[in-house]
């Protein structure tokens, strides 16, 4: 049940909140914040809090820069570090609207509202579990993180595990927030960390998704230390990913609409349906998904990062894998889409996938045949098996054709987006890299 704003203000005087902070995210992702004293909330609460949206990335040009924030009152919460160093503060997660009322198309929480509605249309809700992967890297002595792993242990390691008191901290936060956690271990590759939080609606698990990078580059910090969703920030090692388990329920009786004991992966149609809309349009919304010029030197064969458009149970080559299903439990039932990475804006990344999967469900898109081998050692023509884009350039272009992300995410965010990572991607071919020096300098 939503909480009204009348709890809220008693909630804010019992914690002897000082401050509170209006969050929101810009169209890449990052969070922005405003904060108000404490004696300002009641007018934020009964009529929200106008900005200049115009120095926000993708936002708004100076001419339309008014805009007001809303806050979700369901997601209040104590900032913990805040609170700790003598500033007792709270955050509330905002939606944006325009000065007549209504959501501002640039919004990305609003678009995955948007593409939330259209599936309670159709009388399905979205659910959704994303696994974020994560670095700890050290600091020199003014701070800077550098390119050094914190500790050199591996996958599910205890002995060489450095961090392991840092991820119950980090536990700790997240449960301040309402995260509740499933599970944290130590990933593959060298100071390299998974922490698992609990599947759920698409929307709170949005602003959870935001919450848990915000909340662990914080811990990180206050260890000397920074925590960093850069997808490849190693070369010759794993990548960090953000595979994104996801599922469709009916909304009046809560069953998994995934789930039929009679299909040999236990996959109904309207899975199967899913997953080829998932495979159809990978392509369109992999710019969206991977967002970075860097996104790309993750999705390479060798790191168990996902290249070939294919689904399968076993397979972690696979760039969709349906995990093992239980008759038992029956409501598990879901697909994970391995490509995305952490760096992505969750928002539009469960927006866009949504949407590409109610499209193989309308236009009840066939499923091609499972791919079990592993598809690194194999001919992938053989197969006849599609590569998803080797570049964010390339992806950019895939983006534009794709008419049902594009329309996921509107011609709002689309120009944005585009405008801001075309820049990313020219300023990238002008960079001398140190590759370059190192190989041609004393050559040429």
């Amino acid at each position: 049940m939503a909480r009204s704003n009348d709890e809220i203000r008693a909630i804010v005087a019992a914690q002897r909140i000082e401050f509170i902070n209006l969050q929101f995210t810009d169209i890449v992702g990052m969070v922005k914040n405003v904060t108000i004293p404490v004696e300002q909330l009641d007018d934020c609460l009964d009529h929200g809090v106008w900005f200049d949206g115009s120095s926000i990335e993708g936002f708004a040009r100076i001419a339309e820069s008014d805009m007001f924030l809303v806050p979700d009152a369901d997601s209040y919460a104590m900032i913990p570090w805040d609170s700790a160093a003598g500033y007792p503060t709270a955050r509330l997660i905002c939606d944006v609207f325009t000065p007549d009322g209504k959501p501002f198309a640039g919004d990305p929480r609003a678009i995955l509202k948007h593409a939330v509605s259209e599936a309670a249309q159709l009388g399905m809700g979205y659910n959704v579990g994303p696994e974020l992967e994560f670095f700890l890297f050290k600091t020199d002595a003014n701070g800077k993180p550098i390119a050094d792993p914190h500790d050199v242990a591996g996958y599910f390691d205890v002995s060489t595990d450095l961090a392991s008191h840092i991820r119950r901290q980090m536990v700790r936060a997240l449960s301040a927030f309402g995260i509740e956690v499933e599970a944290a271990h130590h990933e593959v590759a060298i100071g390299q960390h998974e922490i698992d939080f609990k599947y759920g609606p698409a929307l709170r698990t949005a602003d959870h998704a935001v919450t848990f990078r915000t909340t662990l580059k914080a811990i990180a910090q206050q260890q000397g230390l920074h925590a960093t969703f850069m997808p490849k920030p190693i070369s010759g090692i794993n990548g960090s990913g953000m595979h994104v388990h996801q599922s469709l329920s009916d909304l009046k009786t809560g069953q998994n609409l995934f789930y039929d004991a009679n299909d040999p992966y236990g996959l109904s149609a309207t899975a199967r349906h899913f997953i080829a809309g998932l495979l159809a349009h990978a392509k369109g919304m992999i710019a969206i998904l991977a967002p970075l010029i860097n996104s790309y030197k993750r999705l390479v064969p060798g790191y168990e990062a996902p290249v070939y458009l294919s689904w399968g149970r076993t397979n972690r080559s696979a760039l969709v894998r349906v995990p093992r299903i239980s008759p038992q439990r029956p409501q598990a039932t879901r697909a994970e889409l391995r490509c995305p990475d952490p760096a992505c804006n969750p928002y539009l990344a469960f927006a866009v996938m949504l949407m590409a999967g109610l499209d193989g469900i309308k236009r009840k898109l066939p499923l091609a045949a499972a791919a079990e081998e592993d598809l690194y050692h194999v001919d992938p023509r053989a197969r006849n098996l599609e590569t998803l884009p080797g570049s964010l350039g390339d992806a950019l272009v895939e983006l534009q054709r794709d008419e049902v992300i594009t329309s996921a995410i509107g011609p709002h965010v689309l120009e944005r987006f585009v405008e801001a990572k075309t820049q990313e991607w020219e300023s990238y071919h002008l960079a001398v890299s140190q590759w370059e020096i190192d190989r041609y300098l004393s050559v040429y």
